[in-house]
């Protein structure tokens, strides 16, 4: 049927296909070990790689928690060092706080104006010279700095009224792609003083050529209270090892409110204590001039003999006393 050369082609091709097979069959226990083999290799492979790309990861996640761990520890030996500062402050950083423009010739001179009509008024009204004397001193030693101690005093508690708020500026400013930098411009710009004047000055500093963290660092030396060293430490972090830089400062301003209502509720607790001590220390001057109205030769006893000194002065030492003790009795710290 068929011609002899396609006979011959199908036999040499049954050949190669019987030849084929056959050699398939003798090595295939070869061929599936190494298709074993690389299926195990790549096996290995993978998870070598997967191994490193964690290890990787862990490395970085120690280089960050060791980068955080040393900037909080440098943060707190600088913390530790201004505190022992800020317990005594230097008069001229004293009156920056209090937000004067004062410089201390201003100071002094205002304290030698104030000994000297503090001495002058009660000698010309005839008061006795050690009287005329303590008034003088305590124009002299005493006024200006209980001045300048009240300002700084309301001026922190200002700042700390309105820096929650202008944490919450930043907050949003940088959930909604702000850099820090425009978010702190627009607190210096916007914001109510004296939190405005501050954020001035951390943005003509940075002007100035100075890193953001180094300038905001600079910030709880003008305004030494906890509130505004959180804040330097958080964006110091976030600056050095990075971060979520916006849910750090959302923490930190929930801290900051948590704060402002304990101190609410420390002072509305505390305020009938100080209502008590406050009519306690007004009564002996009120019942003394009282008693200057109604019988004035009775109670000038004491302002004319030197018995009566000697009783007037006793009785302002312990009335201070008895001041002090109540106001360290109804002073809450927290």
């Amino acid at each position: 049927m068929f011609g002899s050369g396609v006979t011959l082609l199908a036999i040499v091709g049954l050949a190669m296909l019987s030849a084929g097979g056959l050699a398939y069959a003798l090595l295939y226990g070869r061929i599936e070990n190494e298709q074993t083999a690389e299926r195990r290799l790549s096996r290995v492979q993978g998870g070598a790689a997967e191994a490193s790309i964690q290890h990787r990861q862990q490395t970085d996640a120690n280089r960050r928690r060791k980068s955080i761990q040393e900037t909080l520890k440098e943060l707190e030996d600088n913390q530790k060092a201004k505190a022992k500062q800020n317990r005594s402050p230097p008069l001229q950083l004293r009156i920056q706080q209090a937000g004067l423009s004062w410089t201390r010739r201003t100071f002094y001179i205002i304290s030698a104006v104030a000994g000297f009509v503090g001495f002058a008024v009660p000698w010309f009204l005839g008061a006795p010279a050690y009287l005329a004397i303590a008034f003088g001193a305590a124009g002299l030693l005493g006024l200006p700095r209980w001045f300048v101690n009240f300002w700084r005093k309301r001026r922190l508690l200002k700042f700390v009224d309105s820096f929650a708020d202008a944490v919450d500026v930043i907050v949003r400013g940088v959930k909604a792609g702000l850099p820090l930098n425009d978010c702190i411009r627009i607190i210096a710009n916007e914001s109510p003083e004296p939190v405005k004047s501050e954020f001035r000055q951390i943005v003509e500093t940075q002007s100035l050529g100075m890193s953001l963290s180094d300038a905001v660092s600079r910030l709880p030396d003008r305004v030494p209270i906890p509130e505004a060293s959180f804040f330097a430490i958080v964006v110091s972090i976030q600056q050095r090892a990075g971060g979520n830089l916006s849910e750090a400062l959302g923490n930190l301003s929930r801290v900051l409110r948590e704060r402002r209502k304990m101190k609410g509720k420390i002072g509305a607790m505390s305020m009938e204590a100080k209502a008590s001590a406050a009519i306690i220390g007004s009564l002996p001057p009120v019942v003394m001039i009282l008693v200057f109205l109604t019988s004035p030769g009775y109670i000038l006893l004491l302002f004319t003999q030197p018995l009566g000194h000697v009783i007037i002065g006793a009785s302002l030492v312990w009335m201070s006393i008895g001041i002090f003790v109540m106001r360290k009795m109804i002073n809450f710290d927290f």
